[in-house]
């Protein structure tokens, strides 16, 4: 069967960690979707690890980590991945496959990206600029170029039509580029990418499934309102980040979809532009940043920080289908004497709800909170749940009630072993 594992909010939930924790159980780690935008970082042994492309399995050596068909995939960025972890001496012969129906991200394609957003002045989306938008704009419109194109002999020509095209569109821009050095890095690391293992990756992950007892793990990037068709759009990402985008990013069978488990923090956090209705632009919020270290792994970026939302996670629990919840970085809250939750929103005209508006950008939402006691304490070296103070678990309680579905792992430091499963099985 095939579990995912995916983001509830804006993405930076900390899937990256959970995979880790996770991976011993399954035989495959799969990307299903995004690209370098990721940002999962894994910490273990006093050492901090942030893959963008990679799965996070890849550090458990009885792991096959498949890089999906729903991927974007920079080569640049892929080859200085795997630099950094030459350390490691993972046998990627055996441990890392790469579907050859990946999107390929091309040097012109992030040149694109900076002059889109540049255009967009102060309307822009905030996007990563690693060209993620406009390479799978080219696999729409059936343009794109894909891994497996590197292995024929026409994919100079193929290159040089799309790189032509791509020149058009920045004259339109008046966009100033040099693309000759960036071109040179690009072809070295194709060759550099010829050397693994490039496959037909739906074929690979289906004949896994099909002997007994094989589990799956397929890895979300981003977060669920980021998805291009549900998220605040158009504050979203271009790929579907939700479940729905397992199947047409891996190639596998809605019915061989069993557990999914959704991750997100005790509080929210959000990168770059969009609606954020339960942000915190004070103290308080400069607090629970500088606390959780919230700043990008991809690009370094403060994150927005505010107040846990029950909305938002209401909706993307019900369009992922979650059966497990995950609760990350409850440490952070320790700080504070007070916690509060937001159940409900305000619109303008007095109505109060908890379901998301056909437009969260121009609908002003005025979040309704419940205010719960904090707990005020560390919970360093604390490794059984029951242990944990009463405020914490009247915390995740009213969670659970709220959102009718079970917490059965939570996070309290960004080391593997601060995970306390409340499933002994797990």
């Amino acid at each position: 069967m095939v579990d995912i594992l995916l983001g509830l909010q804006w993405g930076d939930e900390g899937k990256g960690k959970i995979v880790d924790v996770l991976a011993p159980q399954y035989k495959v780690v799969a990307r299903f979707q995004g690209g370098p935008n990721a940002g999962h970082t894994l910490e273990f042994e006093g050492k901090k690890h942030v893959l963008h492309q990679i799965p996070s399995g890849i550090f458990r050596p009885d792991s096959i980590n498949i890089i999906g068909n729903g991927v974007v995939l920079d080569p640049i960025i892929f080859k200085k991945e795997i630099d950094a972890l030459a350390p490691y001496n993972i046998d990627f012969s055996k441990t890392l496959f790469i579907s050859k129906k990946t999107a390929l991200i091309i040097p012109s394609h992030r040149l694109l990206d900076a002059a889109s957003e540049k255009a967009k002045a102060e309307a822009k989306i905030g996007s990563t600029l690693k060209g993620i938008g406009p390479t799978y704009a080219d696999k729409i419109s059936r343009q794109g170029l894909r891994l497996g194109d590197i292995l024929s002999p026409s994919f100079k020509d193929k290159y040089q039509k799309l790189v032509e095209a791509h020149r058009r569109m920045l004259d339109f821009y008046q966009f100033e580029y040099d693309l000759a050095e960036a071109e040179q890095e690009f072809f070295r690391a194709l060759e550099f990418i010829k050397g693994f293992n490039l496959v037909e990756s739906e074929y690979l992950i289906n004949k896994n499934l099909a002997e007994p007892g094989t589990r799956v793990l397929a890895e979300g990037a981003q977060g669920s309102l980021l998805d291009v068709d549900f998220g605040s759009y158009p504050f979203v990402t271009s790929s579907n980040t939700t479940a729905a985008g397992v199947c047409s990013g891996l190639g596998v069978s809605p019915s061989k979809i069993s557990e999914v488990y959704g991750i997100f923090k005790a509080y929210c956090t959000r990168v770059g532009s969009g609606p954020f209705p339960t942000e915190l632009l004070d103290d308080t919020g400069e607090r629970m940043r500088q606390e959780g270290r919230e700043f990008g792994s991809t690009t370094g970026r403060p994150r927005r920080c505010g107040w846990v939302d029950l909305p938002t996670l209401k909706y993307s629990i019900m369009l992922n289908g979650v059966t497990q919840l995950v609760m990350m970085k409850v440490d952070v809250l320790s700080i504070f004497d007070e916690i509060k939750i937001c159940t409900h929103y305000e619109l303008p005209d007095g109505t109060i709800t908890d379901e998301l508006p056909y437009d969260m950008t121009d609908t002003p939402l005025k979040p309704v909170y419940v205010t719960l006691p904090g707990w005020k304490q560390s919970l360093d070296g604390i490794t059984d749940f029951q242990n944990m103070p009463e405020a914490l678990k009247a915390y995740t309680a009213y969670l659970e009630k709220a959102l009718q579905t079970p917490v059965t792992f939570v996070s309290t430091g960004p080391d593997r072993s601060a995970t306390l499963s409340r499933k002994p099985e797990l």
